[in-house]
């Protein structure tokens, strides 16, 4: 699944934001409790993975000029609750980039 979120504040800040912030994205998940594991394998993504009651996700977010893409893979026995995550993920994500 790939949940692209606009943006207009280049990617310089985007990255300062997401680096700032990156410990905050557990208290997404419902019930706040999740292990959350990131790496930036490069300036431009940062990989995440994500372990919550009993499931493990997997992702990355994808920094670009005028958006950034969360791209999740979610287990076939989640299928079912993509638009909510996708929706979880657009609200999410754009305060994760917000300026404080």
């Amino acid at each position: 699944m790939r949940v692209p979120i606009p943006h207009d504040i280049g990617k310089e800040e985007v990255r300062r934001r997401l680096h700032a912030r990156s410990h905050e994205i557990g208290q997404f998940v419902p019930g706040g409790v999740a292990d959350v594991q990131t790496a930036w394998p490069n300036e431009d993504r940062m990989d995440l993975s994500v372990k919550a009651m009993g499931q493990g996700i997997d992702g990355s977010v994808i920094i670009e000029d005028a958006q950034v893409i969360f791209e999740v893979n979610l287990p076939p026995a989640l299928s079912f609750v993509e638009p909510m995550v996708a929706s979880a993920i657009r609200q999410q994500g754009q305060k994760l980039i917000a300026p404080k």
